[in-house]
């Protein structure tokens, strides 16, 4: 029977160098670039693929990718000033505060995009 136990998620962009310089220059991850993919590096060897779509590149109605952290108003507040822009939804008007932080019902979040709109989450560690 085949082994199947490992496995990677991936998404696509529409611009490799654009997404290289915000998750590697703006959000600080460890970023590697073969045969014109990225791959997003993170502890314990997990690995996420961001591959190109060019101009059939669609952004994804959904979160991607989250990042679970022990701050979320303080990662917001870090982000904003590097520049990250963060998201207020519609269907959730007033529910996302000034902050950009989401806290009415489960864990607190924040969503914002990278360049080719796909969804990305500050989201609080459990």
């Amino acid at each position: 029977m085949a082994d199947l136990s490992t496995a990677f998620s991936g998404f696509s962009t529409n611009d490799v160098p654009a997404a290289r310089a915000f998750y590697a220059d703006v959000l600080g991850l460890d970023v590697t670039e073969e045969n014109g993919m990225l791959f997003l590096h993170f502890e314990g060897g997990h690995e996420v693929l961001v591959y190109p779509k060019g101009s059939a590149h669609t952004p994804a109605t959904y979160t991607v990718l989250n990042f679970p952290v022990e701050d979320v108003p303080g990662t917001v507040a870090e982000l904003r000033e590097r520049g990250v822009r963060f998201e207020k939804y519609e269907g959730t008007p007033g529910e996302t505060d000034d902050d950009f932080v989401f806290r009415k019902g489960g864990p607190l979040i924040a969503w914002f995009t990278d360049p080719a709109g796909n969804i990305l989450s500050i989201i609080a560690a459990s």
